[in-house]
């Protein structure tokens, strides 16, 4: 039987380290599927087979990647990048205070020519190299070593990486100056100068750069750690009569919690007792308090109000609302898109190209470059290996998922997958289901049409009085009506359901007939005087039905199922996106053509089995088109599926909804163009990333390598490139941090 393992997988610095990783675990017997993230540090591997864990980490381990089975939503990951930075920063410190001289000594005359004089006439250029032979040793043995420590056993194995890269390049500078230094006569004359401050200030850059990183990496996952935080320690439980203070993981279905004012909510439960408003805004992304009463539901994380209140605990631990969105998020963060793929196809061949392209330039400098042919060879060289540093390409696609995935999240959308992110944003039709999607799901009285010498209220009063024994939907509607009139219900006797037609009771000695019009004339009340009224109703989707009383036709009364808020906003935002919208519903078709016509739906298909929703689905796909599928995610669940996006509307309780890959917590239509928004937002984020990142290098190889110096003399220094590969990495990882400003759709 197949199962899923989460790694946590450390020294992965970028793209090719991926597919290093990548590939050492596809080659485990018994693996099926492998995803690796760079930006979480995990590797999501599918597999069966007893000792899988083992055999995973060994192979991990045996790549140069220490590896652990991930623990479930706890903070140790932030606090270890939080760890990362401060010891980064550190070493950047002590590199930065060392390599200064360095730099001042040989570079300083560039800046101040007399400085050159000054060194000549008083320590000597001897003494100035021997003080930065020195000091270069003291940064790439103490803050640098790292490089080395992880970059030469991966070239060993021949899977170099980019410390692969920098150690190299770094080392190739540190050794040519030390034999300029202590064997000066293996050496042409003119080839005799030192780039000690090359190798000590390409140290620092990068350093500085995974600094930037390391705090832009903290960032990129706020939003799930916000999310984590909503999780009280402790809670009031009453025990023996008496409140006590309980650590959250200690409580069982079934506690009584305590909730005073101001208190976030430690489980999900049931109020027991008290009235209060809770704010639900970081669960659904609703912004408005809602009110809870005795019998309502709430939801651990969201925050009490003002009132008091007893909660009975249903779900506590890894079994709430708020643990389940957090695992979702989790999981979206770590998958990978199908854009991914070709990014790591070629991150994993490309530092073993770079490495190719570096040595091919020294030969070639050897070969054709003027003298000193040697100096020019190992500075163009060094810079190509380290300005071709694969680190954007490898960050530019998980932290635009990790920063867009937790944004969403707080604005009550989930991605269950993360691909959801790609093939919602190349959707060219979204279908809606009817009830409970673009409608409220629930029978609203729409009209009551009385007949000649009849009270609208007094029809009102008589039937709510006799519905009011009844159970069924319209009843409810009925009822709700009369009481949100004011009206005052007298007592029903003698009440009886005749089953799919009608419904016969007795109020103030006056006996009231309800039902539909073969009902009613059946039982000898003649309801023709409302036939052109009828139709007209029935013609705007509306439910008919009549009363009678004593035998006589008293009204003709409608109801329907109110239309959403913002479901006709949500429809022309849509389209004005260049979106096609469709309705699939298993209602009556003058119900659904209403429906589409006050939304402005084009594509209606009405009248179908759940499994005519699929064939419908089916249909909309012809030609190649993408469909995504909005429906209420629980009688909904093979047209989610079918769909290439399957969109489920629900409140807080539906987020465990399997056949949807993107759920909304509220039931706000406007959702759908939130996610729409987050999903083509992010897809332009990644794409800018990736033009960045490859851009970046397939336009500065080749300035490296020296192809300006002909034509204009100019040859990039190491230093710089050490400067604008580290930039580029930052690059990224603010651009996909620009996403945490994404907000919520706001149709109409």
């Amino acid at each position: 039987m197949s199962q899923t393992i989460t790694l946590s997988i450390d020294k992965m610095h970028c793209g090719s380290c991926v597919g290093r990783v990548d590939r050492a675990l596809a080659g485990v017997p018994g693996v099926e599927a492998v995803s690796v993230n760079l930006a979480t540090e995990t590797a999501v591997v599918k597999g069966q087979g007893g000792g899988l864990v083992a055999s995973l980490i060994s192979a991990a381990e045996t790549a140069g990647f220490p590896a652990r089975v991930a623990r479930s939503a706890d903070y140790d990951k932030q606090d270890k990048r939080d760890q990362e930075a401060v010891t980064i920063r550190f070493r950047t410190l002590i590199a930065a205070v060392l390599t200064a001289p360095v730099f001042v000594l040989e570079m300083g005359s560039h800046v101040f020519p007399a400085s050159h004089h000054f060194i000549h006439q008083s320590i000597g250029l001897g003494t100035s190299w021997w003080i930065q032979a020195v000091l270069t040793t003291l940064v790439l043995a103490g803050p640098g070593r790292s490089f080395y420590s992880a970059g030469f056993p991966a070239l060993a194995r021949g899977t170099p990486d980019m410390n692969s890269l920098v150690a190299v390049g770094t080392m190739a500078a540190y050794l040519y100056s030390m034999t300029v230094l202590l064997f000066p006569a293996v050496l042409p004359e003119q080839s005799r100068a030192v780039y000690f401050e090359a190798a000590a200030v390409i140290v620092v850059l990068i350093l500085l750069g995974r600094w930037l990183e390391a705090r832009a990496k903290g960032k990129t996952g706020a939003a799930i750690n916000a999310l984590m935080r909503l999780q009280p320690r402790t809670a009031q439980v009453l025990r023996d009569g008496r409140p006590q203070a309980v650590a959250v993981e200690a409580l069982v279905p079934g506690d009584v919690v305590l909730l005073r004012p101001g208190e976030r909510v430690p489980v999900d439960g049931t109020v027991l007792e008290g009235q209060s408003h809770l704010d639900e805004s970081m669960v659904t992304g609703e912004p408005m308090p809602v009110e809870k009463a005795v019998g309502d539901p709430v939801t651990g994380g969201t925050v009490n109000g003002t009132g008091s209140l007893q909660i009975t605990a249903t779900h506590v631990g890894r079994d709430t609302v708020l643990a389940g969105i957090v695992r979702m998020v989790q999981e979206a963060q770590g998958a990978k898109l199908p854009i991914q793929a070709l990014v790591d196809r070629i991150t994993l061949w490309f530092v073993p190209a770079v490495l190719a392209l570096a040595v091919i330039t020294v030969v070639v400098w050897l070969l054709f470059g003027p003298a000193p042919a040697l100096s020019y060879a190992l500075v163009a060289g060094v810079s190509v290996l380290i300005i071709a540093c694969p680190c954007a390409m490898g960050l530019a696609t998980p932290t635009s998922i990790m920063v867009a995935t937790g944004r969403a999240a707080e604005l009550g959308v989930l991605f269950r997958k993360g691909d959801a992110l790609q093939s919602l944003a190349e959707a060219d039709v979204v279908a809606f289901d009817k009830t409970g999607t673009l409608t409220e799901g629930k029978p609203v009285l729409r009209d009551i049409l009385p007949a000649e010498g009849v009270a609208r209220a007094d029809v009102l009063r008589l039937t709510a009085a006799v519905e009011a024994r009844a159970e069924h939907p319209v009843a409810k509607a009925l009822v709700a009506a009369a009481h949100q009139e004011g009206l005052a219900l007298p007592e029903a006797q003698t009440v009886t359901a005749k089953s799919g037609l009608g419904i016969v009771g007795e109020v103030e000695g006056r006996q009231i007939l309800i039902g539909s019009d073969r009902f009613l004339t059946a039982q000898g009340v003649d309801v023709s005087s409302f036939d052109e009224r009828m139709r007209k109703a029935a013609r705007r989707g509306e439910t008919v039905f009549f009363a009678a009383v004593d035998r006589r036709a008293a009204a003709m009364l409608t109801v329907a199922d109110q239309l959403k808020p913002h479901a006709a906003d949500l429809i022309g935002d849509l389209r004005a996106r260049q979106i096609e919208t469709a309705l699939i519903t298993g209602d009556k078709s003058n119900t659904a053509e209403a429906i589409a016509a006050a939304t402005g739906i084009k594509t209606v298909v009405a009248d179908v089995l759940p499994g005519g929703k699929v064939e419908a689905i089916t249909a909309l796909q012809s030609g190649g088109r993408r469909v995504a599928f909005v429906g209420d995610g629980i009688n909904d669940g093979p047209a989610l599926a079918a769909a290439d996006v399957g969109i489920a509307i629900g409140t807080g309780t539906d987020v465990a909804i399997q056949s949807a890959d993107v759920v909304l917590m509220s039931g706000d239509l406007r959702g759908v163009g939130t996610a729409h928004d987050v999903s083509t937002r992010t897809m332009r984020n990644i794409r800018q990333n990736l033009f960045w990142a490859f851009g970046y290098n397939t336009a500065l190889i080749p300035v490296a390598a020296g192809v300006l110096f002909v034509p204009f003399g100019m040859l990039l220094s190491p230093m710089l490139a050490a400067g604008a590969m580290a930039l580029s990495s930052v690059f990224v990882l603010s651009n996909a941090l620009r996403l945490r400003k994404l907000s919520a759709a706001s149709s109409g």
